[in-house]
């Protein structure tokens, strides 16, 4: 018997039992889909844990911080100044130092700085994120219409708002904000010019001292108790670009404020001259590092293959490192294990499916058994005969793997618009995320399943006697 009489065969028999394959083949759908709804979930936050280290220096990034033997960044212990450091520093002798080694494609410093912003009745904290030029454009930030990365050369420190810092300020005197009225301040960052306060403790302790001027008519003020209190300035810093999003659109750089490191830098070095700055490391005697000292150094391995490598010989140097690939290969197993449990849960309908395909297929011998014993009479092989019971099956696990894609695609973009990801994973991108080949993977499965529930049933027809077969009725 050819295969194209078995196919017609099988397809002629389904379509004479119309309201049983179609209640049979409905388990394969839900069965199917489920599974591939279940998995989704799971691949949709391994896409926006991908997503998010793209713009975190994707998997060839590493993050290099300083040590010190109390797990603090930035202290520093030393009394005298002559004694030797023991302490690990990210300064631009380090950055010199990184960029020598095998395997490094660049190194940048990093620049984290707190900071005061005022405008109007609203004031908020920011943080001033200081990177180069050239770590800058490795982000490949999605500014809102008309903005541009900070011009290293302009004279004043340009910022990149991340779109979600609005959601930080507060009403000064009621301290209310986005998230207690829901609603943002009545501040238009690309428009708008902010006065940024370095100087976050001289600022608090001028609003403390009532008898202390205006904070822009002077650098110095003496309070009620005689104890100079120093005003600090107040900059004027406007955007030249806004990151693209809304307040409840979550990415790496959202609540950051970006600018050019060594502008930064400057007006730092600045606003504290001859004064300890904020997170700057200093001697057992309280005087200031003798060398600037920066957050963290951002590098990039010329290899995905060599991060590892190249990690472990900053370590031995005694700087501590975090890569990103360190991070995925922890998340893989975490997500590995969600997709497992997601997965089972969904297998389970399709085994209550494949019961009902084997169920079918009994009830379909017990019906047919005649017509097997009039084949077997004629002629037809016993392998005829199992393969035409085990077409049929495969027939409706991939007309139900078919449709059970259908519908888990129809579930997936319900899911995506109904929950946006940042409700539930905290970050920006689709909850279900649906490749194409776990739809391909999910089909062959079904007709896997149906194959598989049809075997018995196809052996049985196999062993039917055909004088027994013809002689019932």
């Amino acid at each position: 018997m050819r295969w194209s009489d078995l196919l017609r065969m099988s397809a002629g028999s389904l379509k004479r039992r119309k309201l049983r394959a179609f209640l049979t083949i409905l388990g394969v759908v839900i069965g199917t889909a489920s599974i591939v709804v279940m998995i989704s979930l799971g691949l949709g936050l391994q896409q926006s844990m991908y997503e998010q280290m793209e713009l975190d220096g994707g998997t060839t990034g590493l993050t290099v911080t300083g040590k010190s033997d109390d797990g603090m960044m930035n202290s520093y212990s030393t009394g005298m100044s002559d004694q030797e450091e023991t302490k690990k520093y990210i300064t631009d002798e380090t950055i010199k130092e990184l960029k020598t080694l095998e395997h490094v494609k660049s190194a940048d410093p990093v620049l984290d700085f707190s900071a005061l912003a005022l405008k109007g009745k609203y004031e908020g904290y920011i943080q001033l994120y200081g990177m180069t030029p050239e770590a800058m454009q490795r982000l490949n930030l999605e500014l809102e219409p008309g903005g541009r990365l900070p011009d290293p050369d302009s004279p004043e420190l340009e910022l990149v708002f991340g779109n979600m810092v609005l959601v930080d300020f507060t009403e000064k005197g009621t301290g209310s904000g986005y998230w207690d009225t829901g609603e943002l301040p009545d501040i238009d960052l690309q428009k708008d010019k902010l006065f940024v306060i370095l100087d976050q403790d001289s600022y608090y302790q001028t609003q403390s001292t009532p008898d202390i001027g205006d904070a822009g008519s002077s650098d110095s003020g003496e309070s009620g108790s005689g104890n100079t209190v120093r005003t600090p300035k107040k900059y004027v810093l406007g955007a030249c670009g806004v990151i693209a999003g809304g307040p409840d659109t979550y990415n790496a750089n959202s609540y950051k404020v970006l600018c050019d490191i060594y502008k930064l830098k400057e007006y730092i070095q600045k606003e504290f001259r001859g004064r300890t700055i904020p997170g700057q490391p200093t001697t057992q005697g309280g005087k200031p590092y003798r060398q600037f000292v920066y957050s963290s150094a951002s590098l990039q391995a010329d290899d995905m293959e060599n991060v590892e490598e190249l990690a472990q010989t900053i370590r031995s140097l005694g700087y501590d490192v975090y890569t990103n690939v360190e991070y995925i290969n922890g998340m893989k197993k975490t997500l590995g294990m969600v997709q497992a449990v997601l997965g089972g849960i969904g297998a389970v309908s399709l085994l209550v499916a494949a019961i009902g395909i084997a169920n079918t297929m009994m009830m379909a011998i017990y019906e047919r058994t005649k017509e097997i014993g009039v084949m077997k009479v004629i002629g037809c092989s016993l392998k005829n005969i199992r393969q035409l019971f085990l077409l049929e099956a495969a027939f409706i696990g991939f007309i139900g793997g078919v449709a059970g894609n259908v519908l888990s695609l129809i579930i997936s973009g319900v899911i995506n618009v109904l929950v946006p990801g940042e409700s539930l994973w905290g970050t920006e991108g689709n909850i279900s995320y649906i490749p194409v080949w776990l739809m391909l993977a999910s089909m062959g499965f079904a007709v896997l399943v149906g194959m598989a529930a049809g075997y018995f049933p196809a052996v049985r027809a196999m062993k039917l006697s055909p004088l027994a077969a013809i002689r019932n009725e």
